[in-house]
């Protein structure tokens, strides 16, 4: 069984369409991958309000150091955070697959 991390922009979006962009992920993984399991990662966190935004970073790039493959969701390149995420990945060897590889 493979770790599934899923990158996707978060800010402005609420918890319902966050959880609907994980659930494509995991969807679409599943039909690129046919004979494989994933595991998903927890990659989005419940902090107090004003939390610090780089709180978040270490969560998800410490969550990113388990992961086997990095899913990289619609708009990925457009939020600071995915884009440090991917170069994390990239860096350390991880698997990226992206929604839209055209990007």
């Amino acid at each position: 069984m493979k770790k599934l991390f899923v990158s996707c922009p978060m800010n402005g979006k609420t918890f319902e369409e966050i959880v609907e962009v994980r659930k494509e992920a995991i969807k679409l993984m599943k039909e690129k991958f046919p004979n494989e399991e994933f595991e998903v990662l927890k990659t989005f966190f419940d902090f107090e309000e004003g939390t610090h935004p780089l709180k978040y970073m270490a969560e998800s790039i410490r969550m990113l150091a388990d992961a086997d493959v990095a899913y990289f969701a619609n708009d990925w390149h457009k939020a600071r955070g995915c884009k440090i995420e991917r170069e994390c990945a990239s860096a350390y060897g991880i698997q990226i697959i992206d929604e839209y590889p055209e990007v």
